[in-house]
């Protein structure tokens, strides 16, 4: 009976120490990461062996995969149990330690192929404790097989190989959601019906000279009595996508959507740029170079501060921007330091060590994108936060609400709510319309090739809340034909431009209110050919029809009506 334990064992455990050490043999530059986490100062406080983590992952995992085969081959029996009783003596205090204490929520056992909690890790550690003891007091029962030592080396030869491999070019097997194919967007997004976090709430109060403890899901309890604390737990994670706290920022602002949105994106991606290798900057800046001849929009990416990257593009001669992503993202994204990635329409097409910089693949279709200005999309990207900023406070239910949003969007607040109607309102119009005037004046209008989406759509905003619109009318239907803004925006400013010359509208994009001694009606502004709107709103690139638009302007009650010039004008009498 115990020579069979041992041999259930025996091939449970050493298939496990296998299959644990070959996934973190495949990407040892990540368990790196994972040794670093546990050697920080809020871990175990061993930051002297940081510089060391790599070295000591690939002798961690080797080691690891070594007493697998060993197990199984029978070598050196009494060395092998003492080494897997030591290891996982020491690792079931670790996922203790790391469970108990909430230190790292992810022990990387198995790598980015499967993930467990703290909990779930050191109970794995438990379950192995056990059949490893079976193993070591009944380690007589571990016959050796004839081959055993030259299996050993043989499989000690293939680990240090696989390893100076996957560490020079890529894991062969990626298992992150950063991988080929993979498409960020999609990874970012949480399903409708996902299931969301539970939190409990312990609400600590004094009720007459006690403490008293409430618990809820999040309500405040009605107590009377003195609030003194309250301490939240977490009693059911929610669904966390894939891909989380992934931006593109620069200088404070997301560009991830515009960026998602381009074909042939070339990124260059530096977790730490001031530790990237030296050679491979220089290889990296060739085939930029060459992208940016052929088309591609190249950027860099990384978690280093504006001064670091400057220096390092100063002394390179890097001729393209870097956007900021967390540390921790970028580590997940690609294990060398620096890299290449390609992206098309958000999905990751090409991921490349900088070793292996020569292999990219130019494709043979790309068309030169134009280089965006980002002075001049900051610019105005300010100018629209105060121009729906100040429409936000118009429809905010209360001054409290009104001062919070002007708060958010930098407008001063006001003693006196009429006065962000009277006063703010028209000085932010004007003051925007002037700026909007210059920028055309030195660029042109302002359109998605120079300024991107969706910024492309700022100054026809500005343009459409000012009296302009007879001005730049001409100007804006031929930047709509060549594709620098949506078209479908077109039909909302030549509906305002008749309706405030007085005449009827084409596409039903406007409405107005009637004002009568009894009340204040709302009306879809009267229509040109009203049995046909639907048709031309369709044809304009409008997706609701003008019935369905009412509703969406004044409310779920709102019915529309046909009108005619007249008849509104006797309304109104």
């Amino acid at each position: 009976m115990g020579k069979i334990l041992v041999s259930i064992a025996r091939i449970l455990v050493g298939l496990l120490f296998i299959i644990s050490g070959l996934i973190k043999l495949n990407d040892p530059v990540g368990f790196s990461f994972k040794l670093e986490e546990y050697f920080s100062p809020g871990v175990l406080n061993l930051d002297f062996l940081t510089p060391y983590a790599l070295a000591i992952a690939i002798v961690i995992v080797v080691f690891e995969t070594l007493l697998g085969v060993m197990l199984l081959l029978g070598f050196k029996p009494k060395f092998t149990t003492w080494s897997l009783l030591l290891m996982i003596l020491f690792f079931t205090f670790l996922t203790f330690y790391s469970a108990y204490y909430n230190k790292v929520t992810d022990c990387g056992c198995f790598g980015d192929a499967i993930k467990l909690t703290p909990w779930q890790s050191f109970s794995k550690d438990i379950v192995l404790l056990f059949f490893i003891l079976i193993l070591f007091f009944g380690r007589k029962h571990i016959s050796t097989v004839k081959f055993a030592k030259s299996g050993t080396f043989i499989a000690l030869a293939l680990c240090i190989i696989y390893v100076y491999y996957v560490y020079n070019h890529l894991p062969v097997i990626d298992f992150r959601p950063y991988k080929i194919g993979a498409n960020i967007m999609e990874g970012i997004q949480i399903p409708e019906n996902a299931p969301k976090a539970i939190y409990e709430y312990a609400w600590k109060f004094k009720v007459n000279g006690e403490e008293k403890v409430i618990t809820t899901n999040g309500d405040y309890p009605t107590v009377d009595g003195e609030f003194i604390d309250v301490k939240t737990t977490e009693i059911q994670k929610g669904y966390e996508p894939p891909i989380h706290d992934f931006t593109m920022e620069i200088d404070g602002e997301d560009h991830t959507e515009e960026i998602m949105d381009l074909n042939h994106v070339l990124v260059i991606v530096s977790r730490v740029i001031n530790e990237a290798d030296e050679k491979g900057l220089q290889a990296i800046k060739k085939v930029a170079e060459k992208a940016k001849e052929k088309g591609y929009r190249v950027i860099g990416l990384s978690a280093s501060n504006p001064e670091q990257i400057a220096l390092v593009k100063e002394n390179y001669g890097l001729d393209f921007d870097f956007y900021f992503c967390d540390l921790t993202t970028v580590k997940t994204i690609i294990r060398s330091n620096p890299a290449l990635l390609e992206l098309q329409k958000g999905t990751i097409t090409q991921k490349l060590h900088y070793n292996d910089a020569d292999e990219f693949v130019f494709s043979k279709d790309v068309v030169k994108q134009p280089e965006i200005n980002t002075a001049l999309k900051k610019q105005l990207d300010s100018i629209y936060r105060l121009d729906q900023g100040i429409r936000e406070i118009y429809y905010a239910e209360s001054k409290a609400k009104k001062d919070s949003i002007a708060k958010e969007v930098g407008i001063e607040v006001q003693e006196e709510v009429n006065d962000y109607m009277d006063k703010i309102w028209p000085v932010i119009d004007s003051t925007n319309m002037v700026a909007v005037d210059k920028i055309i004046d030195q660029y042109g209008y302002p359109g998605k090739s120079l300024v991107g989406e969706p910024t492309d759509k700022i100054a026809w905003f500005v343009i459409q809340h000012s009296p302009k619109i007879e001005e730049y009318l001409p100007m804006l239907r031929k930047e709509a034909e060549k594709g620098e803004l949506p078209k479908r925006l077109m039909p909302l400013m030549e509906d305002r431009y008749l309706m405030r010359q007085g005449k009827m509208q084409i596409y039903g994009t406007q409405g107005s209110y009637i004002n009568t001694a009894e009340e204040r009606i709302p009306i879809i502004w009267p229509i040109k050919d009203p049995e046909n709107v639907n048709t031309r709103r369709k044809e304009a690139g409008l997706d609701t029809t003008v019935e369905e638009y009412g509703k969406n302007l004044f409310g779920d009650d709102f019915e529309y009506e046909v009108l005619t010039l007249e008849e509104m004008k006797k309304m109104e009498e």
